[in-house]
């Protein structure tokens, strides 16, 4: 065997491997959803500057969606009544793990760090985000079985980028141009603000019927709402009621 032929050998085991071992690196009952739903919208806020630390979160390293396999395969029946409609999932966050917890509390701590407080919290100072617990010192999505999303239409429509110079009041609704392609939800992802609430009445009857769309759809197939939080719901039946995990 030639030289050459044997490099190329050796270069084909290296790059299985290494395909091999990231398949591989995630705990046993984690996936990867676009492996179970490849049409999936995947926008993780904290693998970027926008959210309400204006920076990227510890622990998130890349724009993959991680959640336990029960819950993949009940967000895959969600997408299937969606795509029925013209619709589909996308993703702002799911798993997470402790270390990024851990960033969001020392950022809430910081009282000198407001950056961002305009577009995440306008009304609220940071004493009140740890009360409220809009902050938390653990989270479930740590359990690998919360998801934060909304629903948007088919195909995609560009979106504004996130300008820390340019922010405006989440708590005014989303009247204006948005920095989201999704439907109209009324306030945006992560304002921290009672319009945010699910059942809020300061949001438009449209606004209110699309988040009553995606309840009813996450209810039908095991999930349940965080009242707090439009975009939040936790898998009822979880694997890992107890564990908090920490791989990045």
């Amino acid at each position: 065997m030639s030289a050459c032929n044997i490099k190329r050998i050796l270069f084909t085991f290296i790059i299985f491997s290494f395909v091999f071992s990231n398949k591989s690196s995630l705990p046993n009952n984690f996936v990867y959803l676009d492996d179970f739903i490849p049409n999936v919208v995947i926008e993780l806020r904290y693998n970027s500057s926008f959210n309400f630390l204006g920076r990227n979160v510890d622990g998130y390293k890349n724009n993959k969606c991680i959640v336990t396999q029960n819950m993949a395969e009940a967000l895959k029946k969600v997408q299937n009544d969606l795509q029925a409609m013209g619709l589909g999932l996308k993703i702002y966050d799911a798993y997470r793990p402790q270390i990024a917890v851990d960033h969001f509390l020392r950022w809430a701590n910081d009282e000198t760090d407001t950056l961002t407080k305009k577009e995440f919290y306008p009304t609220l100072t940071k004493r009140e985000l740890l009360e409220k617990v809009y902050i938390a010192t653990k989270s479930s999505h740590t359990r690998g079985s919360a998801i934060d999303l909304t629903i948007i239409s088919f195909p995609p429509s560009k979106q504004e980028s996130f300008k820390i110079e340019n922010q405006w009041d989440c708590s005014k609704g989303n009247s204006g141009s948005q920095r989201d392609n999704s439907l109209d939800m009324g306030s945006s992802y992560d304002c921290f603000h009672k319009i945010s609430h699910t059942n809020s009445v300061i949001v438009t009857p449209q606004q209110h019927a699309n988040r009553l769309l995606l309840k009813s759809l996450m209810e039908k197939h095991g999930f349940k709402n965080y009242y707090k939080e439009w975009w939040h719901y936790n898998f009822i039946e979880e694997p890992f009621p107890e564990t908090y995990f920490n791989f990045p």
